[in-house]
């Protein structure tokens, strides 16, 4: 029943400003005026604001890397491990790490670490001093991986296509690390299993899946399920389709090589709602015929509540590009992402309806929640701080969190949903004799719809109760429905 929300820990709150600019071996500057540089939040921030994000209604919290990247120009994002032991000093101490973990145990929330087994940093200690020759791919000379993933399944890959996909370099900046090279592997799953026990995190989040030397990633979670058995482990594997997906998933029946992976990440979903929630459902197409059609093919998937689902992440534009003047679009999207089987993820600031676009820059996507430094001239962790819009928008989806929280049928149960009438997908989630119903009207328009087709949902219950307005509803004959209306009935 777990919903994460991801941190981008330089972005989110500057707690501490006393370690904005300690001494790095690598020179890099703080800047808030520049989207690639530094801007100064830490893990002191984070902890600060453990009550806001308790009172939105998340239950866990993803972090972006917190450990070094002492690099040039100071890899804020932190994805160029340059100490696998040590959190980087901008964001805080070990302890600190292990202090937040602690303060969010105390709220009921977790915490995932963030871990990257396919790259190091190109400022990381091996770098100057090479363990042995084979410790990296491709050291000698750069080789810029294909980053073409489809090719484990694909019957037709050439072995070059192959070789290019798992020992290239992911950027130049991150050096490609040999987990073929037993040594390297022993010391990437004892590193892992070292912060499960250090600091008590809850789940890890494993950058880049697919880049990494395959049978030491099932050695790598087999390892940790030892240790931790039933311990979650989502991986990164960025396909943009569902079958391609599932194969990463545990027990694929369409995998002969079980991954041993809980966890996968839905991008297609992402991709999909980006246009279908705000785009207008016609009679025969768009809009939100494109998510009834992605859902049909959730039968791939061994196991869809380990389903990692999500609208936006930092890696990809938001989900509003532009700051919105109606939020009808968004609710929709909002309402599905937390009422579909899987696991949900928001993105840190969605709450706020912080907009971006990645064309812009990188930084356009990771923006600094206002109120989270020190001398801010809006703080908008508070209600005082946002504006009308922000607040029904905080308010909407703080709402439907609470209500999910502990809710067996929206975590647990079976999903049942009817082709689209009149711009109108309705889907039911049920588990034992307990039932929710949603209607979303995708259509700009005031429609009517007939509610026979439903009636093996409704069965006899006549009366039923909205949770978004709190009003009863009689189920007749049909149905009205207002311009992009969501009913969340129970």
């Amino acid at each position: 029943s777990d919903v994460l929300y991801l941190i981008m820990p330089d972005r989110f709150a500057n707690g501490d400003p006393s370690n904005d600019r300690i001494d790095m071996r690598m020179p890099y500057k703080v800047d808030r005026e520049n989207p690639n540089a530094r801007h100064g939040g830490d893990l002191k921030g984070i902890s600060n604001h453990l009550d806001y994000l308790s009172d939105l209604g998340v239950t866990a919290i993803w972090l972006n890397p917190v450990l070094e990247n002492d690099m040039e120009g100071g890899s804020y994002h932190g994805y160029a491990t340059t100490d696998y032991y040590k959190v980087d000093p901008r964001f805080g101490t070990n302890e600190d790490y292990k202090n937040l973990i602690e303060d969010a145990h105390s709220r009921d929330m977790k915490v995932v670490m963030d871990m990257i087994f396919n790259h190091c940093g190109s400022d990381h200690p091996w770098i100057y001093d090479v363990p042995s020759a084979d410790w990296f791919n491709n050291l000698e000379e750069y080789v810029q991986t294909s980053h073409m993933k489809e090719m484990y399944y694909d019957p037709y890959v050439s072995e070059y296509d192959k070789s290019k996909m798992i020992d290239g370099w992911f950027v130049p900046t991150m050096p490609d690390l040999n987990q073929r090279n037993r040594h390297v592997a022993k010391y990437l799953i004892q590193n892992s299993i070292w912060w499960i026990e250090y600091s008590g995190v809850d789940g890890i989040r494993q950058d880049t899946y697919p880049y990494a030397d395959y049978d030491m990633m099932v050695d790598w979670i087999e390892a940790v399920e030892m240790e931790y058995p039933d311990y979650n482990i989502v991986g990164e594997a960025w396909l943009n389709n569902t079958i391609g997906t599932a194969f990463w998933q545990r027990n694929s029946p369409i995998n002969p090589n079980n991954t041993k992976l809980k966890s996968v990440m839905d991008f297609k979903f992402m991709g999909l709602s980006h246009s279908a929630f705000f785009e207008e459902t016609g009679e025969w197409g768009g809009g939100l015929y494109g998510i009834f059609d992605h859902m049909t093919y959730d039968f791939i998937y061994p196991d869809i509540y380990n389903v990692l689902r999500f609208l936006d992440n930092h890696d990809t534009d938001r989900l509003l590009k532009e700051f919105p003047t109606d939020l009808s679009g968004w609710k929709q999207a909002v309402t599905f992402l937390l009422t579909m089987p899987g696991t949900p993820q928001i993105y840190y600031g969605t709450e706020l309806l912080m907009h971006g676009n990645k064309s812009r820059s990188d930084g356009d996507i990771r923006l600094d929640v206002p109120g989270g430094w020190p001398g801010d001239k809006v703080n908008q962790f508070t209600r005082e701080g946002r504006d009308d819009i922000q607040n029904e928008a905080f308010d909407f989806m703080s709402n439907l969190l609470h209500w999910r929280r502990g809710n067996d049928v929206i975590a647990y149960g079976d999903m049942k949903h009817y082709y689209l009438q009149k711009g109108v997908y309705v889907y039911e989630r049920y588990i034992n004799d307990k039932s929710v119903l949603v209607f979303m009207n995708g259509s700009n328009k005031d429609v009517e719809i007939n509610l026979d087709r439903y009636s093996e949902s409704i069965m006899d219950k006549v009366e039923w109760n909205d949770f978004l307005t709190g009003k009863k509803i009689s189920m007749g004959n049909t149905m009205k429905l207002a311009p992009k209306e969501i009913l969340i009935l129970e």
